[in-house]
């Protein structure tokens, strides 16, 4: 069997709770699958913004060799 890498994404999320130090986040996974979507527990410091309840964001990773990266939207 063989393992695929996945290197290159978009993932868009949004923030459903907060302390503070962490954020409860939804990830919309696409193709979207029949569990609904995926969630996480991120760092506040991970987020180059100030983020609350309901704000959108992306967890971008485009080139193979670099990290994913956290950007924040206008909701």
């Amino acid at each position: 069997m063989k393992t695929l890498l996945l290197t290159t994404f978009i993932l868009v999320g949004v923030v459903d709770s907060k302390d503070s130090q962490f954020a409860t986040v939804e990830l919309d996974l696409n193709p979207a699958t029949n569990a609904g979507p995926a969630v996480a527990v991120i760092p506040l410091s991970a987020f180059p913004c100030k983020v609350s309840e309901g704000d959108k964001f992306f967890i971008v990773k485009l080139l193979p060799d670099e990290a994913a990266v956290v950007q924040c939207t206008k909701n």
